[in-house]
This record gives structure tokens, C-alpha cells and sequence, in this order.
């Protein structure tokens, strides 16, 4: 591999472990829950916790990314995360487990936002979405494989061995990031530092200020950037919040076991790999605007599948269906996310991400209500005409976007 695509294949390392980390716990809770006789209910704090942490330090990671480095505090989170990691297979009881967790979810929180602004940093905008998209593959992988090996581990040589494996990754992903980082920085490269003042229409971005608010300021100015964290927060207020119930409607109306309902699920990780083997082809011949309608009607058609026929192949080939589609859309945010303000790009990245977890916790709140005054139908109907809309009115707005930047120059 060249330099670039080592960084690459550590960046998604990292992320590979940040999302793994994030539901490995999920089938490890019986386990969990009898070595420290607690009931299960009560060890599923070492998954909420997890999440928690997560979603709210989203908000301290982005500006210190821009003061300090971005490429230098992906590397030190992912070794922090690795001794948080550490702490956790070595908790004697539940509420230092919750700590370790707590304390994970924090720190690999950093990971991802600040590695697409990195991206953004370094790799032209023109072939910046293909980039994302390989990145990708690393989240997708920890996604689907996180609940897989915490099963398989917890069922063999124990559920603390899931930890460990995971700082091993941490481990060796920060310290490969961080001689890169130091590769980087020794040769100087004019690049990064032209990407990162200028935007595509050739301004010069914002000085870069010192206060943390600031650097938020900045971001919230700009009426595109507004717009792309209101997309994103709707994209996962409608897509994870009818997702959340996809195996409940397909155990109780397609007659699956529970396992098998939340392994048909997992199918929504094969269809973003699909998505990422062929995004160089589909920016190409659709562009962003072309992705953006075309992912909203994916995800309409999967959603509107999975309420006609519940079963376990359509329910499948429905949750592929949804996983393209959501990746089409979400990789289109997440390039213009990362070009948001050039400027304070880790803050952007970071705010995006944010906009994104508090979306899909509203999301999974109002479906769950939904669920009982309508039925899954109906959430599943709301989701399928919502998120077609949605693409189709960014994908106007990516238009008028491109008109007034070819006015402009």
C-alpha cells in the first residue's frame, strides 16, 4: 500500500474499533449479567453508557481536533481508547465496567468525525466522496462483526477476551496513525494546508479562532452548513428510528426467531458494502444530486418492501436495500459535511455527527409512540415517504448549490 492508503487502512482500523466497541456488548449482557449476579436489565448499563458517552463528547472533540491537530488526536484517542478498553476486561464488578464503558465511548468518540475531517484536510473535494466511502467499510464492518464477535467470544473463552481484542486494535491503529502523523508533519506537504483554507469556489475560509464557541459560531454562520445539519438530523430521525424496529415487526408479523430477525437486520451492512465498492462509479454517472434522489427512493422502495412482505429473504433484500440507499444519502452528506467550514473542519465534522446522534434518538423516542398508536405500518410508511422527500428536496438544493457556484466563477 502507498502512504495514503496505509493511513487509510489505519484511520478504518480505528473506526472498525470504535463501532465494534460500540455493540459488542449488546449479546454479551446474559453473560455479563451472570458472572457479577446482577439481572440483565441492570447490566444493560454497560451499553448505555457506552452510547452516552458517545453522543455528548462529540461536542468537546471537534475543536480540540482543530487546535491541536486532527491526525494527532485520532491517534492519541484511539491509544486512550485502548487503556478505556483495558480498563473494562479487567473490571471487577458492574459499576467499573460502566465506568470503562463510559470512558470508551467518550474517547473513540473523536474517531470518526475527526478522521472525515482529516479526509477533508487532505484529499481533494473532486474524489474526496470516494475516499469517505472506503473509509466507510471500516464502520460497517464494526457494525455488522461488534454483536457477532461479542457472541462468539463471550460463548468461548469469555466476554472479557472481547475487550481485549479491541484494545489490541485501538492499540495498533493509534500507534500506526501516530507514525504517520509524525511522516507527514516531517515532510511538510503544501497540500493539507491548501485544503484546508480554501473551499471549492476558491475562498479563503475563516481565520481559525481560539475559543471553542467560536469555532461553533463559525459553522452555524454559514446557511449551507445549517442546512446540511438539519438533512442529516432528519436522515436519522427517519431512517434509525423505523430501523430500530425492524426485528420486532419481522418476529411478531414474518414469524422469525428473534436471532434471526436481528440477523436479517445485519443485511443493512451488506448493502452499504455495496455501496462502497461501486461509490467511484455511481459519483461518476449520477453525481452528488443524482445520489442524494436516487438513495431517498432506495430507501422509500426498502422501507416500503419491509412493510408489504415480512418475511426472512424480502426482509433481507429490504434491509440491503435500506443500507444502499442510506449510504447513497449519507455519503453525499458527509462530503459536504466535511466542507462545511473549511476552516474549523473537525468542529463541522463533529457538529454533523452530533445533528446525527441527536437525530436518531428523537427518531427511535417518536417511533416508539408511534408504534403503538399506528402500528409498525405506519412508522414504516412515514419513513418511506419522509426519506424520499427528503433526498429529492437535498438534491434540489445540491443543484441550486452547483448554479450558483458556476455563477460565481
Amino acid at each position: 500500500m502507498t502512504g495514503p492508503d496505509r493511513t487509510l487502512f489505519w484511520l478504518a482500523a480505528a473506526a472498525f474499533a470504535s463501532m465494534a466497541s460500540m455493540r459488542i456488548c449488546d449479546p454479551m449482557l446474559p453473560v455479563i449479567a451472570t458472572d457479577f449476579d446482577v439481572p440483565t436489565s441492570a447490566a444493560a448499563g454497560v451499553v448505555t453508557t457506552y452510547t452516552i458517552g458517545y453522543g455528548f463528547a462529540q461536542l468537546v472533540h471537534g475543536p480540540l481536533g482543530d487546535r491541536f491537530g486532527k491526525g494527532r488526536y485520532i491517534a492519541g484517542a484511539a491509544i486512550a481508547a485502548a487503556f478505556a478498553s483495558l480498563v473494562c476486561a479487567f473490571a471487577p464488578g458492574l459499576a467499573s465496567l460502566e465506568l470503562g464503558r463510559l470512558l470508551t465511548g467518550a474517547i473513540a468518540a473523536a474517531i470518526i468525525p475527526l478522521s472525515m475531517a482529516w479526509i477533508g484536510d487532505t484529499v481533494p473535494y473532486e474524489q474526496r466522496q470516494a475516499t469517505l466511502a472506503k473509509y466507510l467499510n471500516g464502520t460497517i464492518l464494526g457494525l455488522i462483526l461488534g454483536q457477532s464477535m461479542g457472541g462468539a467470544l463471550a460463548d468461548t473463552v469469555g466476554w472479557r477476551s472481547a475487550f481485549l481484542i479491541l484494545t489490541a486494535i485501538f492499540a495498533l491503529a493509534g500507534w500506526q496513525l501516530r507514525a504517520a502523523v509524525r511522516r507527514r508533519e516531517s515532510s511538510n506537504q503544501a497540500a493539507a494546508a491548501s485544503a484546508q483554507s480554501t473551499d471549492p469556489t476558491g475562498r479563503t475560509a475563516h481565520a481559525i479562532p481560539a475559543g471553542t464557541l467560536d469555532r461553533y459560531r463559525i459553522v452555524i454562520r454559514e446557511a449551507w452548513a445549517r442546512v446540511i445539519l438539519i438533512v442529516v438530523a432528519l436522515e436519522g430521525l427517519l431512517a434509525f428510528g423505523a430501523l430500530a424496529f425492524v426485528p420486532t415487526w419481522l418476529h411478531e408479523r414474518g414469524g422469525l426467531p428473534l436471532w434471526m430477525a436481528g440477523a436479517t437486520v445485519a443485511a443493512f451492512g451488506i448493502g452499504g458494502f455495496l455501496y462502497t465498492v461501486n461509490a467511484a462509479k455511481l459519483v461518476r454517472r449520477l453525481g452528488e444530486s443524482g445520489l442524494a434522489l436516487a438513495g431517498g427512493g432506495v430507501l422509500a422502495a426498502g422501507f416500503a418492501l419491509l412493510a408489504a412482505t415480512p418475511g426472512a429473504l424480502s426482509g433481507a433484500i429490504a434491509c440491503a436495500m435500506i443500507g444502499l440507499g442510506y449510504h447513497m444519502l449519507h455519503n453525499t452528506l458527509q462530503t459536504n459535511a466535511t466542507q462545511m467550514a473549511p476552516a474549523v473542519r473537525g468542529t463541522a465534522v463533529a457538529l454533523f455527527a452530533m445533528s446525527l446522534f441527536i437525530g436518531q434518538s428523537i427518531g427511535v423516542g417518536v417511533a416508539a409512540q408511534a408504534v403503538g398508536a399506528g402500528g409498525f405500518v405506519a412508522i414504516f410508511a412515514v419513513a418511506a415517504g419522509g426519506l424520499l422527500a427528503l433526498g429529492a428536496a437535498f438534491a434540489r438544493l445540491l443543484q441550486q448549490r452547483g448554479l450558483q457556484t458556476a455563477r460565481s466563477t
